[in-house]
C-alpha cells in the first residue's frame, strides 16, 4: 500500500503507511495484553482464580494479572525460538491447544446425553464430534500433544491452588453426579450438588 501511494503522492504516502502501520500494530499489542490480563483479573474477581490475580495497584491496574499473562506469553515466544518454523509451530501449537477443551466437551456431552436417555440423534452428533476431535489430535502429532500439556501445566497449578484458598476438594463425588443444569436451577438435586 505505501508503494501505492508513494507512486501516487510521493514519498509522504510511504510515511504515512508506515506511520499508521505502527499506530495499528501498538493498538493491537496493547488490547491483546489488556484482553489476556483481564480474563484472569476477571476469573480472579469471580472466584476462578486465585486471589492474588485479583489485586490491584493504586491505578487500578491489575499487576499481578498483567506479570502473569505477559510471562506466559514471553514463555510461548522462547518456545518458538527453539523451532526453526516458529510461524508453522505457533499456529500448530493453538490448534492443538484448542482441540483438547473440544474434545472434552464433546466427550461430556455423550456422558450427559447417554445418562439423560436423550434422542438419538443428538448422542450420534455428539459422538461423532468426540470421534472427530481425537482424529485431530491424533492428526496433530504427539509432539504438539506433549507441549499442549506442559502449556496447561500452569493453569492446574492456579486450579489447585484456587480450590486450596477455598477449602474446596480438587474434586468431588458430588461434582461428578451433578446434572448440567446448575443446582439453583433444579431445588430438588440441590442437596446433592454442592459447590466442590
Amino acid at each position: 500500500m505505501g508503494g501505492v501511494l508513494d507512486a501516487a503522492f510521493g514519498s509522504w504516502g510511504t510515511t504515512f503507511v508506515s506511520a499508521g502501520l505502527v499506530v495499528s500494530v501498538l493498538g493491537a499489542y496493547l488490547a491483546w495484553t489488556l484482553m489476556a490480563a483481564e480474563v484472569l483479573f476477571v476469573a480472579a474477581r469471580d472466584g476462578d482464580m486465585p486471589r492474588f490475580l485479583r489485586t490491584t495497584n493504586e491505578h487500578d491496574a491489575p499487576v499481578p494479572a498483567l506479570l502473569m499473562s505477559t510471562a506466559l506469553a514471553q514463555a510461548v515466544l522462547l518456545l518458538t525460538l527453539a523451532s526453526e518454523r516458529a510461524f508453522d509451530f505457533a499456529l500448530e501449537l493453538t490448534g492443538a491447544l484448542v482441540l483438547i477443551p473440544y474434545l472434552l466437551a464433546a466427550a461430556y456431552g455423550v456422558r450427559l446425553l447417554r445418562r439423560d436417555r436423550s434422542p438419538r440423534g443428538q448422542l450420534v452428533v455428539a459422538t461423532l464430534a468426540t470421534l472427530y476431535t481425537a482424529w485431530l489430535l491424533f492428526a496433530a502429532g504427539i509432539d504438539h500433544l506433549l507441549v499442549v500439556f506442559v502449556v496447561y501445566a500452569p493453569a492446574s497449578v492456579l486450579f489447585v491452588l484456587t480450590r486450596r484458598e477455598q477449602g474446596r476438594r480438587w474434586f468431588s463425588p458430588a461434582s461428578a453426579s451433578c446434572s448440567p443444569s446448575p443446582c439453583w436451577a433444579r431445588p430438588r438435586a440441590s442437596s446433592r450438588c454442592s459447590r466442590d
